[in-house]
């Protein structure tokens, strides 16, 4: 995949971004919470490295407080204009790891979700590609991600994380 792929922003195009590398994995979150906040039936999130999501337009994006399910809240990246959401960072692992919306990129097709997740919740009428992992709720990650995302995750964020 080509960088170029792995770019993206928000409808106004004053937040702009670029990936320096693939994610860590893709998340298709099937919450009620995440189908609230997107106004859709899931949310499609990339994990990476915050440090490997560069800024290349004129604006950056502004941080917004909002609740989750676990109580601990998210800081959504929104675009200070158009008020798109290009990221999130979620209290787990903070602000060192951003969960990019994948509609965002100029490419979205590159990132098809790697797992499907709370599924339990999902609607009805969406139905599940075969050969993709889903799960009712959660998962192991340990048993799904990739050996280089893990250890990508154990570097940034400690090998007790």
């Amino acid at each position: 995949m080509s960088l170029t792929a792995l770019e993206g922003g928000c409808d106004c195009r004053a937040v702009r971004y670029r990936l320096a590398s693939r994610p860590l994995f893709t998340h298709c979150c099937h919450c009620r919470w995440c189908q609230r906040e997107s106004g859709s039936a899931f949310a499609l999130n990339a994990m990476i490295e915050a440090d490997r999501v560069a800024l290349t337009g004129p604006q950056a994006p502004e941080l917004v407080h909002t609740p989750s399910a676990s109580g601990r809240g998210q800081q959504i990246a929104r675009c200070p204009h158009c008020r798109v959401a290009v990221w999130s960072h979620y209290a787990g692992s903070g602000a060192r790891v951003a969960f990019v919306r994948v509609g965002t990129l100029d490419d979205p097709d590159q990132l098809p979700p790697d797992i499907h997740i709370f599924t339990a919740s999902k609607q009805p009428w969406v139905l599940l590609p075969p050969g993709v992992p889903a799960v009712a709720e959660y998962y192991e990650r340990e048993a799904l991600w990739p050996a280089e995302s893990l250890a990508r995750r154990r570097a940034l964020l400690g090998p007790d994380a």
